[in-house]
């Protein structure tokens, strides 16, 4: 086989090389003819013209990107450590490849800044207790600045708040003091339920005088039935009222 023939044979194999490009279903490619934008590519098979075309690659699947903690002073003045999550994906691979010189750089830098600028809007208590809200308001403010990029962000979640030992320490006794407040109003609560059942109770008997007796004898068989050896109960006067009346007659 002559020179020649060897040189060409490997010139058409490296103009072959650079020509065929295969994509994956998630992935498209974004061509340029002479360094203008042709159009987006892909999937399957992609043909080039060598030296002429140049195709960047940019992935469709979404892209969880953690983000650093930061160090956020909330509304009320306290200094917390908060870090987060950001699920975002390319939804105009031309854009996101014309319109930002790195889109997952910008993304992760803009999703830092808007982080510690949102959260310093909200006081302790809420950056604690109201997750769902800050995660909403981070996801708007994060897609709607990406949206020029061609960048859908679906979806953002405040991972950890990390606050001093100080701070932990005054909200573990803050706790301790509401729990213990709870008790004694249920405590109240129940001591004043059961005083009004006790003043409607009294009121009944008071209505029939016997019923009161009755109650005294029934209060006597519950005490016969524990293990006592000398019980003690007082005698109500209405159960001699009969007798003095007849000795006072008697006298007479």
């Amino acid at each position: 086989m002559s020179t020649s023939l060897v040189v060409v044979l490997f010139f058409v194999f490296f103009l072959l090389a650079n020509s065929i490009r295969i994509l994956r279903e998630y992935e498209r490619g974004v061509i340029f003819r002479l360094g203008r934008l042709i159009k987006a590519k892909g999937p399957g098979l992609i043909l080039l013209i060598p030296v002429v075309d140049k195709m960047v690659k940019v992935s469709l699947r979404t892209i969880p990107m953690e983000v650093p903690a930061q160090d956020v002073i909330s509304k009320d003045n306290i200094s917390v450590k908060v870090n987060a999550v950001v699920y975002f994906r390319v939804i105009d691979a031309n854009k996101a490849v014309t319109d930002v010189q790195d889109y997952l750089y910008a993304t992760s830098q803009l999703a830092q800044t808007t982080l510690r600028s949102t959260l310093g809007q909200f006081e302790l208590d809420q950056l604690l207790s109201e997750r769902e809200t800050i995660n909403e308001k981070l996801q708007d403010i994060l897609d709607k600045h990406t949206g020029p990029w061609g960048i859908k962000v679906a979806l953002v979640e405040v991972k950890n708040i990390d606050l001093p030992d100080e701070m932990k320490r005054a909200i573990a006794r803050q706790a301790e003091a509401e729990r213990e407040r709870r008790a004694k109003v249920i405590h109240a609560d129940g001591e004043f339920q059961a005083s009004q059942k006790l003043a409607d109770a009294a009121h009944i008997l008071g209505k029939e005088p016997t019923s009161m007796q009755l109650r005294f004898l029934q209060t006597l068989v519950e005490i016969a039935a524990e293990n006592n050896s000398t019980t003690l109960f007082p005698i109500p006067i209405d159960l001699f009222k009969p007798f003095l009346e007849k000795a006072v007659e008697s006298k007479k």
